[in-house]
Formats: structure tokens, sequence, C-alpha cells
């Protein structure tokens, strides 16, 4: 029996359907519904995020036959021709791995084709950033002035290593993360639709794991389900994640500011021998403490709306609570010093956490350890002391004056010389 995994089986057939990306969506069902189709676009953004997707809806939509306020019908023969992968004029390409000039050169000359089933033929070049400079020079001139039946997508997720003269052929558009509270209606559709039990609490710590990328969110989602058939909840999420108990999250942010050092420690220890993740651990316990500065400062007020707080309700209560013991300089402190944190390594050690938790706590000792720098007034220039008098000196007795050189003897004219005879 073939299987499709979740985020190809639930992956959006029209515009309509794409997550969180109303602002792209929007212009190109209105471009597909006017017929004012650019001959090449630009789709980049992080990854999940729809980029690939709305590609192939684009596609899709500029042969579909009976359009559909922009979006295709996925009735007619063309549209279920594509969502079947049958379509012969949309060609998928992986810059990653067809990023040389040859490449290139083979599309400047198949371009010149007809199309075989639709009215269009598209290219949709994926990890464009990846080709070459000579392959990017080369697709220059095509990209500029294809032939009218030929259109190109190019999806990047690093706009910025992008040739410039290539982004400048293109309509541009960013995609952008996608909400986590808009991933975790999609999460529940799906759930409901697979008869996955899962609770509330559950999809929402998946789809704040996620970082804004649904597909992730999906693929956890399946994972989850495969592994937990019985029912998922939060333990079941922290368990798979390897991010601990969300309670330890919770000890260490308290002890963090409260200043209880001891705690703290003993709570990244218990994490480390209980094989915790312990980037994870790091990661949970700063997004908790953001938390705590958002209770603290981001609670509304004449200046503006509440800033929401996305924590199960227990965990916000809690929050709650620790935030009115907690001086706010110790909440900026701990935000500070633990997202200066450097959990880079493979294999991380636990002593940056716990340096990072101590100095926290111990602002006394750390503030004694700097070196103390006082600034004093600059005082006025003292006045330049008087010389010394010295006693008189005794006048030295004049020295012998050295005798004058005698002048040279003067020679003796010629006429006074003797004459001296010629030797024989």
């Amino acid at each position: 029996m073939t299987t499709q995994v979740y985020y190809r089986k639930w992956r959006p057939l029209s515009f309509s359907q794409v997550v969180g990306q109303e602002h792209v969506t929007t212009t190109l069902r209105q471009s597909t519904k006017q017929g004012r189709v650019s001959h090449s676009y630009l789709f980049c953004g992080p990854r999940g995020s729809g980029k690939t997707t709305s590609a192939r809806i684009l596609a899709k939509a500029v042969n579909c036959l009976d359009l559909q306020d922009g979006d295709p019908c996925n009735a007619c023969t063309i549209c279920q021709t594509i969502n079947d992968g049958r379509f012969m004029d949309i060609i998928e390409l992986d810059a990653a791995s067809n990023r040389g000039i040859d490449e290139i050169r083979d599309i400047r000359e198949k371009v010149n084709f007809s199309p075989v089933q639709g009215s269009k033929k598209v290219y949709i070049i994926d990890e464009a950033h990846m080709l070459t400079d000579a392959a990017s020079n080369a697709f220059l001139k095509t990209l500029e002035e294809p032939p009218g039946h030929v259109i190109f997508i190019l999806c990047t997720t690093e706009a910025q290593k992008i040739l410039g003269t290539i982004v400048s052929r293109c309509q541009r558009y960013d995609f952008r993360r996608i909400p986590s509270d808009l991933i975790n209606q999609r999460l529940e559709e799906i759930s409901k639709e697979e008869g996955v039990a899962a609770d509330t609490d559950a999809l929402r710590l998946v789809s704040r794991y996620s970082a804004g990328s649904l597909r992730d969110a999906e693929n956890l989602l399946e994972q989850l389900a495969v592994s937990y058939s019985e029912g998922v909840g939060i333990k079941q999420v922290e368990e798979l994640l390897g991010l601990g108990h969300s309670e330890r999250w919770l000890d260490l942010v308290t002890g963090l500011l409260t200043g209880d050092a001891s705690g703290a420690l003993g709570v990244i220890n218990q994490a480390a021998w209980d094989g915790t993740d312990l980037r994870q651990l790091h990661r949970q316990t700063l997004e908790l403490m953001r938390s705590a500065m958002l209770l603290q400062w981001g609670s509304g007020g004449p200046s503006g709306p509440e800033t929401p707080v996305d924590l199960p309700e227990e965990t916000l209560t809690q929050m709650k609570q620790l935030v009115s013991q907690a001086p706010g300089w110790r909440i900026i402190r701990a935000l500070k010093l633990w997202g200066e944190v450097n959990m880079r390594y493979d294999a991380p050690s636990t002593l940056p956490l716990e340096l990072a938790a101590v100095e926290i706590c111990d602002y006394e000792a750390s503030a004694a350890s700097a070196p103390a720098v006082q600034s004093q007034p600059a005082a006025a220039p003292a006045p330049a002391p008087a010389a010394p008098r010295q006693p008189p000196s005794r006048q030295a007795p004049p020295s012998a004056r050295a005798p004058e050189p005698r002048p040279p003897a003067r020679r003796a004219p010629a006429a006074a010389q003797r004459d001296v005879p010629p030797m024989p």
C-alpha cells in the first residue's frame, strides 16, 4: 500500500489554501485573473514557508482551462494531470545539483520548443542561489527575453547570494515565517482528518518548535502519530524532541530570576544526567525568560495593545506569579547573559550554562570581580612652581689665555734665491 507523508498529502492545491502568505497569494491570484503574468518570478523566504508550493500553483493556474477567480479549478484535465505529477510542461530543477553552465545551456536550447500539453511551459528552479556565476551570467539573456510561452520561477532561501542582474529581471516576492497560531490551526485540521488524538498543548508546542515552517510542523505531527498511536500529549512531544520536562524549564527559570544559584545549577546537572539536549534546554528557558519580559513590560496600557504570550495556561499562571516576585533588572540581566551563551559545539558541556547561571544569580560577586573604574572630575591645573633661588656662586678665576697660533713664515721672493747651477 502506497502512502504519502503528511506534508505532501496535505500540500495546498490553490492560492486560497496557502497558509500565512496572503500578501503574496493575493497578488498572484489577481495577476492570473487579469492575465497579466510576468515571464520571471523570484520567490524568496525561509524554508517551509510555501515557495515551491506557490510556484506549482502558479504554474497550474496559467495552464488551467477553467480559472476560478484567479485560482486553478483542480477539476479540468490539465489540473488533474499536474496534481498527479504527469504534466510535461512543468519542469522542476534543483540548482544545488544542476548548477553548472551546461545545464543552463540545455535550458536555453529547449525553451524554444512549444509546450506539449498546456499553453505555457514553466521552469521552477529551486535553490537558485546555488547556481555558479558562469551559469547565472549565461542565464541572463534568456531570463530577460524568453519566448512568450515560457515562464521562469526561481525559489531560494538566500536571495542575497543571487546576482543583482538576475534579481532585477524578476518580480520578487518575499515569503514570511508562518505565525505559530496559523500553524496550530492547520495541525488541528490535519489531526482531525487523520484521526490523530493530540491535545491542544501538544500541538501548540509543535507549532512553536517548528519556528515558522509548516513543513517541519507536519513532519513532527506525523512522527508523533506513528510513535504514540494511543494519543499525543505534551509529555510525548517533549520526549520525542529531547526537550526534557517543561517543569524543569520552569524550575531553571525560577532559579535564575530569583537568584537561587544552587537550584539553577542542580537543574542543569540533573538535565545533563538525564540525557536532555542542552541546546534545547537553553533555547526553551530563553523563550520562557522572554515571556517573563513580555509579562513584565508588554502588558498593554495607553501606549499600545497587550503583547500575546504563547504558553500553556498552567505555565502562564506560574510565570505571572514568578514575574510578580522577580525584580525587573534581573529579568533583563538574565536575558542578556543567557542569550550570550554559545551552544554551537557538537557535544555541548554544562560549563557555559553553569557559568551564566552563577553570573546571573550572584550579581554582587560578578560586580566585585569586574575592575572598578571611577571617573573623577578633572582638577584645575596647578600653578607652576617657582624656580628655586640658587646661592650666588663664586666667580671663577680667569683662565690662562691660550697662546695665539703664530703665522706661517713668509716665503722669500724668487729674485733673492741663490742660483744653483745645473748638475753636469
